[in-house]
């Protein structure tokens, strides 16, 4: 089975998915980009198909990597492909400043996604050392179809669980850009704010679940919806027995994950099962894992039991 990490750097420990080369922690932003595989560049030219050794223009262009001639993608004249070096680069005056500092950057899919993430100069305590602190993920997808993405991503210290915010804060939590017109930094900082007031209302749901008891049933409920028998997706259930095989294994974790320690009994405790789940366990490989974590079906997931978990706290 091919790896979707293609190339991949990260500072400081090593990460939750065990992939990478280890580099300094005070890399610039330029640094970071070499030292991750990732200074090279991407140049649209017209397709062709040969039909009975005639070349037709098929009306698309292929986007070609310039250090070795793949073709990333097809995509339409109007298509804007943003260079990995303008994604690093709108971190450039955050880390001159002290504001953030890169921590992992790479390529997926032989170079279709490359990924920065920075630290954010801000933690907080949930309950004691249970600490998280704030990130920020710039996603540059080469790849039709695909938007840019930056967004804020806290990640629970402990167990090294990627979290997120709630859907009814997306707007709010992260910027996509189409590639229908140049990147512009600008309106991106304008409309994130970059972090600090998303961190913010992240620490207070953090808390708020950390108050808040999971009553045993309501735990049945919560991970079959989560986790659901692929022939009853979302039905009722009455007992532990009663679950899909992956929510039984989140029932057996939800006190022996790393972290476990930390308010147990709570809504804290089972949204970081589901955490722990999708980041250390599901999944075949460590790049698949982290393909879905951040970018895949695994990202949906542990936004909607986000929201679960609070409408259970909510309603305790």
């Amino acid at each position: 089975m091919a790896h979707l990490v293609e190339t991949m750097a990260y500072a400081g420990d090593t990460p939750w998915h065990g992939l990478g080369v280890k580099v300094p922690s005070d890399l610039s932003p330029r640094q970071m980009m070499e030292k991750a595989g990732l200074d090279w560049t991407v140049e649209k030219y017209a397709s062709y198909v040969e039909v009975d050794g005639s070349r037709i223009p098929t009306g698309m262009d292929a986007l070609i990597r310039s250090t070795d001639n793949r073709v990333l993608t097809n995509v339409g004249e109007g298509w804007n492909p943003v260079q990995n070096e303008e994604a690093f680069n709108f971190f450039a005056e955050y880390c001159a400043a002290g504001d953030m500092e890169m921590h992992t950057a790479g390529s997926l899919k032989n170079g279709e996604i490359v990924w920065v993430l920075a630290k954010v100069n801000e933690s907080f305590d949930v309950l004691g050392d249970d600490r998280v602190d704030s990130f920020l993920l710039f996603s540059n997808p080469h790849q039709y179809g695909k938007t840019i993405n930056v967004r804020f991503t806290p990640i629970r210290v402990v167990c090294n669980n990627t979290l997120t915010l709630s859907l009814n804060q997306t707007s709010k939590n992260e910027v996509r850009l189409n590639h229908r017109r140049q990147f512009n930094p600008e309106i991106v900082k304008e409309q994130l704010g970059i972090a600090h007031e998303k961190f913010a209302m992240y620490r207070d749901m953090a808390r708020f679940l950390a108050k808040k008891t999971a009553k045993k049933s309501d735990l049945v409920q919560y991970f079959n919806n989560v986790f659901p028998l692929s022939a009853a997706k979302n039905n009722s259930v009455s007992t532990v027995d009663d679950l899909s095989r992956t929510a039984k294994m989140a029932f057996e974790v939800l006190e022996t994950q790393p972290g476990a320690e930390f308010a147990r009994g709570s809504w804290w405790q089972a949204i970081n099962t589901v955490t722990y789940m999708t980041d250390h366990v599901l999944g075949r490989t460590a790049d698949t894992r982290l393909q879905s974590a951040w970018f895949g079906v695994n990202q949906t997931k542990k936004v909607d039991a986000l929201n679960l978990a609070m409408q259970y706290a909510e309603a305790a």
